[in-house]
């Protein structure tokens, strides 16, 4: 048989926004998850649920940075891509954005099959910051959209089990140092994308697992699914269970028929064959099927509120069409994480392509022919035999290289020698980022840096903190070591290793800001306002006129600064650390809404309301933050304009 199936390099250009630098400080402060519930609303939960929701939750980012150097700057860019295709469709994949597949066509009928965002926008989602809309994703780590969103993954070309080739996916995921595989087959003829997925944990422990590949499709669509029950989460942090289709009077079947944004984790019976579909007006659309072990489906609305059209908006082009997205993970819900045990490995197929049934009607008719064409297009028996075909390929040793990852699983498999059949993290992939830390696993040091430079990222594994503890106590390595031991929950031991640094060095500020840190978590927010003081003052006088990564230090701490200051009253100190940020950081949309903050301070309202009515884009504005209508509420009794309303929740 001849196989068509190709694989091939392209270049997107698309209006897309600059993703600018990490943010240099180590992310110290527990997470900021939106995706908590109460403890009482696990009592009426099924005991495995309610177990996994409380199993291993993530507590810290450490020791991914947080991604916030992004802007809305749209201009024409060039973004590498790879295109797989057989004769019926294409599916092109962002290599250097998390491996997304931004677009799915199905060729015959020239028709999308996902929301494809016409332009490159990130936006505060992601676990660390940085996330973009639109086509599949792959979420792995923790509750929330992965830390890779918006970073590379290595790619290559893989013999697939018919013959032809598959297009592989492979990175480290660094929240759980776990690492996983994603495999893309088109087989010849078929209009279904294959997709196999493996994550392994080499460890001799288990570890907490998380995976949801989060497909967005138009929101003008009935989503279907196999469940007459749902659990419902919002921005409220409650989750209830509901019924599926109609809840509280409404159809939420229907997208548009929600006004604010809101999960429905759908409830399938173990017995039932799981998939999910988006179907438009005419029964046109997309369906997503997989083996049993991805046994949840979830469908996310923004809603009809004027927050979630604010968001629709700043994700996007204005004008253009909405979307929601409909997902299928591990668990249930996006609240449960899942015990792999050590030395061993989960795996699963799933398939997309196109559908068509019949979208209205009486739920259980419409569901009942749904499955029944489902069963026509791609049989369940035929599912379980192409993932049985690629579990025999998953091992193979990747061909042709086509885009290059991170070194961090390249190091990981130089401290423990472990054997990655199928997934090789090549020495070859190491970079500057990772290079004091393999001068630390050979020679038993950390070197200093050349030169005066930020102190860089830290790894705070247990077996890392074990050789930053045996290592020559330089301030360098205290700091470091000070990172991992506050990461571990040994704080007053960070504190003592951070205060050891500090009387060999004369670079103070990081360990004067992690201290800082420190005293806010304990409460001492006039000693945390003295240490940030410090800690700005010797910053720039160290920094003195230089650019470049100096820049995002000295942005992100002297936020942090004014922060600390304006909450114990300090303004005048507040004032003195804004004047000292470069004019390019304070004309920032986030730095012109702590402008305001510090004017209302001050008691100049007018010129703090002046700022609003000048306008400004907060670029990271996070997922649920309520910042804008907070201040907006101490300025004015006037309702929150249009522009500066991302309200996720009913008005409290």
């Amino acid at each position: 048989m001849e196989i068509v199936t190709t694989i091939r390099r392209e270049v997107l250009t698309l209006p897309a926004a600059h993703l600018g630098p990490d943010n240099p400080l180590p992310a110290l402060r527990p997470l900021d998850e939106m995706h908590r519930i109460e403890d009482r609303d696990k009592e009426d939960l099924p005991r495995d649920m309610a177990r996994q929701i409380g199993y291993a939750p993530l507590h810290s980012l450490l020791p991914v940075p947080v991604r916030d150097g992004y802007d809305r700057r749209r201009a024409p860019r060039p973004l590498d891509a790879l295109v797989i295709e057989n004769d019926r469709l294409r599916a092109t994949v962002l290599p250097a954005l998390g491996g997304r597949i931004a677009s799915l066509l199905h060729k015959p009928t020239g028709r999308e099959l996902l929301y494809r965002n016409p332009v490159f926008q990130p936006a505060n989602f992601a676990l660390n910051g940085a996330w973009f809309s639109g086509g599949i994703e792959w979420n792995i780590g923790a509750t929330g959209h992965t830390t890779l969103s918006c970073s590379p993954v290595h790619a290559a070309r893989v013999p697939a089990p018919d013959g032809g080739e598959m297009l592989r996916l492979w990175e480290w995921e660094r929240l759980r140092d776990l690492p996983f595989q994603v495999d893309l087959w088109l087989p010849d003829g078929s209009d279904f994308l294959h997709v196999g997925v493996r994550i392994r944990n080499p460890h001799p422990t288990p570890v907490p697992t998380y995976w949801w590949s989060n497909i967005a499709v138009p929101e003008e669509c009935r989503v279907l699914a196999p469940a007459e029950e749902a659990y419902h989460f919002g921005y409220e942090r409650r989750l209830r269970r509901v019924p599926v289709p109609e809840y509280d009077g409404v159809d939420r079947t229907y997208p548009p028929n929600s006004t604010y944004a809101a999960d429905y984790f759908y409830a399938v019976p173990d017995h039932r064959r799981p998939w999910i579909a988006a179907l438009d007006a005419g029964g046109h659309g997309l369906v997503q099927t997989s083996t049993d072990a991805l046994r949840g489906r979830k469908l996310f609305v923004w809603g009809r509120g004027p927050g979630g059209r604010s968001w629709q908006r700043w994700l996007t082009e204005p004008g253009t069409g909405g979307y929601c997205e409909i997902q299928a993970g591990l668990a249930r819900t996006q609240l449960e994480h899942v015990r792999l045990e050590a030395e061993s490995e989960v795996s699963w197929l799933e398939a997309y392509g196109p559908f068509t049934a019949r979208p209205e009607g009486e739920w259980h008719g419409v569901l009942d022919a749904a499955e029944s064409r489902l069963e026509a297009d791609l049989p369940r028996a035929d599912v379980d035999t192409a993932y049985a075909a690629w579990r025999a390929c998953a091992d193979t040793d990747p061909g042709e290289r086509l885009a290059t990852g991170s070194g961090w699983g390249a190091l990981e498999v130089l401290r423990t020698g472990w054997k990655l059949p199928g997934t090789p993290f090549d020495e070859t992939t190491l970079e500057e980022e990772q290079a004091p830390w393999l001068h630390l696993l050979r020679a038993g040091s950390f070197p200093e840096p050349d030169g005066a430079r930020p102190p860089g990222g830290t790894l705070v594994a247990r077996h890392w903190r074990d050789m930053l503890e045996t290592a020559p106590a330089t301030p360098l390595t205290e700091y470091h070591l000070g990172v991992a031991q506050w990461h571990a929950g040994d704080r007053a031991q960070a504190e003592r290793s951070w205060e050891r640094g500090l009387g060999h060095t004369s670079s103070a500020w990081p360990a004067l800001r992690c201290l800082a840190v420190a005293d806010q978590e304990a409460h001492h927010p006039e000693r945390a306002a003295d240490r940030y003081a410090q800690a700005f003052d010797d910053l720039c006088r160290q920094a003195g006129d230089e650019e470049g990564e100096w820049t995002a230090v000295t942005a992100a701490l002297g936020r942090e600064a004014i922060e600390a200051l304006l909450a114990v009253g300090r303004t005048a100190d507040a004032r003195s650390v804004w004047r000292r940020l470069e004019p390019e950081t304070r004309a920032r949309g986030r730095f012109r809404l702590t402008e305001a903050a510090l004017l209302l301070a001050e008691d100049r309202r007018e010129e703090a309301r002046a700022v609003f009515d000048a306008g400004f884009e907060v670029a990271d504005l996070r997922e649920g933050d309520e910042v804008i209508g907070r201040l907006w509420s101490g300025l004015t009794d006037e309702p929150l304009p249009e522009r500066y309303d991302f309200r996720m929740r009913p008005t409290p």
